[in-house]
């Protein structure tokens, strides 16, 4: 089982020139679709006056969540070329935005994609790349005089105790990588009293 992605952890830019095209590539780590589209608009601000502001994203461990978009540029110019430089480095939870200012000369369509490929990729080559688990969170219930039993368990297989309280009635929210979870349930099904919340 697979339980590990790659990502970066924060911004990276770089600026590539082409016959006096200026490209602006900026790598940037998002979670979800609404962040995608936060930095989009801070952008497309920013650059408002940028002939294109090219784009493409990777979401999600399994890497199944992702688009690209050529804004204005010939199809599959831009936003492609961009994706390929994502999924060459293997990386999700990133949004990558090359901006063009047009120099007055055309590069055509091979020109295009070799410029936004080499832009997207200098951005993508300063990021710093990390390697995160895919974690899973299980909810747990049991009685205080199993507290030692539970406790054992949590020492042996070393979950991140989320939140717990403690009372007549314990709870415990713990997360541990994905494909150690089974061997955390199981364990945990041994204990009298407890049940999974």
């Amino acid at each position: 089982m697979d339980d590990t992605y790659r990502t970066i952890t924060g911004p990276s830019e770089a600026v590539y020139t082409e016959k006096r095209s200026k490209f602006i590539a900026v790598a940037l780590p998002v979670r979800t679709l609404e962040a995608v589209k936060e930095q989009l608009d801070i952008y497309q601000k920013k650059y408002y006056d940028a002939r294109h502001v090219c784009y493409a994203y990777m979401l999600g461990a399994e890497r199944k969540n992702f688009r690209a978009n050529d804004n204005g540029e010939p199809s599959g110019t831009a936003g492609k070329p961009i994706l390929g430089q994502i999924n060459s480095k293997e990386l999700t939870d990133v949004l990558v935005i090359v901006v063009r200012y047009f120099g007055g000369i055309k590069l055509g369509t091979s020109g295009l994609i070799v410029a936004y490929r080499t832009a997207a990729s200098l951005a993508l080559e300063e990021a710093e790349v990390v390697e995160k688990t895919v974690d899973e969170e299980v909810g747990i219930a049991f009685e205080y005089p199993f507290m030692n039993d539970v406790m054992r368990i949590v020492k042996e297989n070393l979950p991140e105790i989320v939140s717990q309280s403690y009372d007549m009635d314990c709870f415990m929210r713990l997360r541990i990588r994905k494909s150690e979870m089974p061997r955390l349930r199981a364990r945990l099904e041994k204990v009298e009293t407890l049940r999974f919340v």
